[in-house]
């Protein structure tokens, strides 16, 4: 009897403990990561919704090309290039190795075909041409992707190359960062989803064959890319974008040990985020926003402009609990300034602040000259 007692309590003791650690786990780990390092973040706002080792410096493979595509893409939006200009590809870049479309020295391309060699194919020396094109050599190109990485907060990163190919040690950088400039090129989702959502396609009037790397395309339902990548030193590598309801995620998986773990690990991440997060556009109280007075100006009077609100993210089915407080001035002082803040509107959900507006004058109101307000005196009087 005394042995049944000590077995059960042992028991209970084991399933207690067990129980602890699996809600720690299930806290930090809601999903099976096979990665060496991962990380789910909302697109829009930044947030971080799962992690693991995500500022640990890893090789990224081919995800490296991320950063090419957003100068690429930058640089499309700035006019400063165009999709049919045309690049000469130069004796380095058609030397490339790895994935490649066999570009030969001299051969032109419109941007508009190496972009998609690169988006779908992970074309080292498409993504060489182009990015010669841009700076003139890989080497001032390489300049141009580090300082933007610093530029975007991308602290744990490095470049020594603009493909990813594992040819040095010091190629590096973290799931964090890689969510970091994944999302800064979402930014651009109008011109770079026409080729991170291709499957197939070709270049050279057929005669050269593009099938994405990255299966979730075909498979993901709300895909929107981005990247693969692929090395011995890397293992298989992802940075996975999607979009469902408003809600776009990127999720980021480095080190995996095959193929298979790294894209069932982002569907698990997305999966999870989707379920459980929803975008939200808050919707500001007209009724809800006076007139503020005006002291000594030409009019007496001002009706703030009401800002357009941006999207939010919160847990799904907490819409009814958004809370918004309004501050507003009573009285200003002229003259007021167009775009002067008259007050503010602030949207949350308990402590949690979702995102605060300001409340603007529309326009310029000038301090009341004598003329008129002689004339206003009369017609008080009158």
């Amino acid at each position: 009897m005394k042995k049944l007692i000590k077995f059960l309590s042992f028991f209970m003791s084991a399933v207690f403990l067990f129980s602890l650690t699996s809600f720690a786990a299930g806290e930090e780990y809601p999903v099976e990561i096979k990665a060496k390092s991962a990380i789910l973040m909302d697109c829009t706002s930044g947030k971080i919704l799962m992690k693991m080792n995500e500022h640990e410096k890893l090789p990224p493979a081919s995800v490296t090309k991320i950063m090419p595509l957003l100068l690429v893409v930058e640089k499309l939006a700035e006019g400063k290039i165009s999709l049919s200009d045309k690049v000469k590809t130069s004796a380095y870049a058609a030397g490339k190795g790895g994935s490649q479309i066999w570009l030969k020295e001299n051969e032109e391309m419109t941007v508009d075909e190496l972009l998609k060699a690169v988006a779908v194919a992970s074309a080292n020396d498409a993504c060489c041409a182009l990015g010669e094109y841009i700076a003139g050599s890989e080497k001032a190109f390489i300049q141009l992707m580090n300082n933007r990485a610093k530029e975007l907060g991308m602290n744990d990163t490095t470049f020594v190359n603009c493909s990813g190919l594992d040819d040095t040690e010091t190629n590096y950088t973290s799931a964090y960062d890689i969510a970091l400039m994944s999302r800064e090129l979402m930014k651009y989702e109008e011109i770079i989803t026409k080729y991170t959502t291709i499957w197939m396609d070709e270049l050279r009037d057929g005669e050269t064959e593009l099938v994405n790397t990255n299966k979730l395309v075909r498979f993901y339902p709300g895909t929107t890319g981005l990247k693969t990548g692929t090395t011995s030193k890397a293992g298989c590598c992802l940075s996975a974008t999607a979009k469902r309801d408003g809600l776009h995620l990127v999720a980021v998986v480095l080190g995996s040990d095959n193929s298979s773990d790294r894209f069932e690990t982002a569907k698990a991440m997305l999966n999870w985020g989707f379920s459980n997060y929803e975008s939200v556009k808050p919707v500001i109280d007209k009724k809800l926003i006076t007139d503020v007075l005006v002291e000594k100006g030409e009019k007496d009077k001002v009706m703030p402009a009401i800002p357009e609100t941006e999207p939010v993210l919160i847990k799904k089915g907490r819409a009814g609990d958004i809370k918004q407080t309004i501050t507003l001035s009573l009285k200003v002082h002229a003259p007021v300034e167009k775009g002067q803040t008259l007050g503010t509107v602030e949207f949350s959900i308990g402590s949690e602040k979702l995102a605060k507006y300001n409340l603007v004058s529309p326009e310029n109101i000038d301090t009341l000259k004598l003329p008129l307000a002689f004339k206003r005196l009369l017609m008080k009087l009158i």
